[in-house]
């Protein structure tokens, strides 16, 4: 960039990925409150004597200046807001289970630089729940997952038939209609999910964390299937770090 200085932005962010790029440098994938997802190149953080190294880990919140360049960002500045990470990395569920959520953030907002302020805080809040230890790791992963996909638009039908919108408690479950389906409408190789995994879902996805606290280790695992299932159908593939989560 010979004499050429670009723009200076700041805002705070979510570090979703970190990658190694030549012997001291990283590309750093952040999902930032208002200005989307971004990529961004931090000089010198892994030599020992970085400035700010520490502070752009997996999983931090972070308050960070960027110099703008056409393809990759390079980061000025970088202030530790809540360091997740460090709160995570000794406790294997909760660590693959942030890793599960910064992969879903970073595939659930494919367009770089458009913003998302609802995915920006969902994220930020589920990895303070699971810093925290305020709920069962897999329990705040599919509140994460479902939500998610909500904001992504593809919210699985739970309250309604996914094809013909009649309302009520639907008993059969088809990841290709959309989700709950009636008896009219059920496609061949629809499920029949536990009424109770129903309820779990639809509490993950309302927030009703007094019904999601109180379910059973069956509808539990149900509903984490039922919830990759219809997160893989959209995405076309599964989440890498999801089947290292310890359910």
């Amino acid at each position: 960039m010979t004499g050429f200085r670009g723009k200076l932005t700041r805002d705070d962010a979510v570090v979703l990925r970190v990658q190694k790029l030549g012997e001291s440098d990283r590309i750093v994938t952040l999902l930032t409150r208002r200005h989307g997802r971004i990529r961004a190149v931090g000089k010198g953080v892994r030599r020992t004597s970085s400035r700010f190294g520490a502070r752009l880990e997996p999983f931090g919140h972070i308050d960070v200046q960027w110099i703008e360049g056409r393809n990759l960002h390079v980061i000025g500045q970088v202030e530790g807001v809540d360091l997740y990470g460090k709160r995570l990395v000794d406790d294997y569920s909760r660590y693959t289970a942030a890793s599960a959520i910064a992969e879903a953030a970073e595939r659930l907002t494919p367009v770089e630089h458009e913003p998302s302020l609802r995915m920006f805080l969902l994220t930020i809040g589920a990895l303070r729940t699971l810093a925290n230890r305020e709920h069962t790791v897999s329990l705040v992963l599919d509140a994460y997952l479902l939500r998610a996909v909500a904001i992504a638009g593809w919210a699985p039908a739970l309250r309604e038939c996914a094809v013909c919108g009649t309302a009520g408690v639907h008993r059969a479950f088809s990841v290709p209609a959309g989700g709950c389906v009636c008896s009219d409408c059920r496609p061949p190789g629809a499920s029949r999910p536990a009424p109770a995994t129903l309820e779990l879902m639809t509490a993950l996805g309302e927030g009703d964390w007094a019904v999601a606290d109180a379910s059973e280790p069956g509808p539990r695992k149900e509903a984490s299937g039922l919830i990759a299932a219809h997160l893989q159908w959209h995405l076309e593939r599964g989440l890498r770090s999801l089947p290292l989560v310890d359910r």
